[in-house]
């Protein structure tokens, strides 16, 4: 394996602390009337899949019966399905109703926009030529 030159070591440490910091921004950004964890929730339930009560606490964090809370809420709304654990009885299995899956998609929409008319407010067409140009590099290192 090759050295790695102290400016390769630097856009690499950079670029995974602005990933995490547009990821936090992002994720803090309104969401109707859900509160942050309960967004956070379907989020997660969206991008990972069908999930358990302790699953999702464990990964946001929080005890079972914050989550428990969390999931009333969210199934009052319409917005998850839990059926029994066909493994455990005791468990249920926690997804997105078709209604959460909308509210996910809408979400995912307005984060999108938000991001698209930050990027036109605070930089010029060159600056964006740059960027674009930096971000079609940075793809080939996924596609590889």
């Amino acid at each position: 394996m090759e050295a790695v030159t102290p400016a390769a070591a630097a856009a690499a440490r950079d670029l995974v602390v602005l990933f995490r910091r547009l990821r936090a921004r992002l994720h803090r950004l309104p969401s109707g009337d859900l509160t942050p964890s309960q967004a956070s929730v379907l989020l997660r339930l969206r991008r990972d899949g069908a999930s358990s009560t302790t699953v999702l606490a464990l990964a946001e964090g929080v005890r079972s019966q914050s989550m428990t809370a969390t999931l009333n809420a969210l199934e009052e709304r319409g917005l998850i399905e839990r059926a029994p654990d066909p493994d455990d009885g005791r468990r249920h299995i926690i997804t997105l109703s078709e209604a959460g899956r909308r509210r996910t998609a809408a979400d995912k929409h307005d984060r999108g926009e938000w991001l698209a008319q930050e990027i036109q407010r605070r930089y010029s067409e060159e600056q964006l030529t740059v960027i674009n140009e930096a971000l079609a590099l940075l793809a080939e290192l996924g596609e590889q």
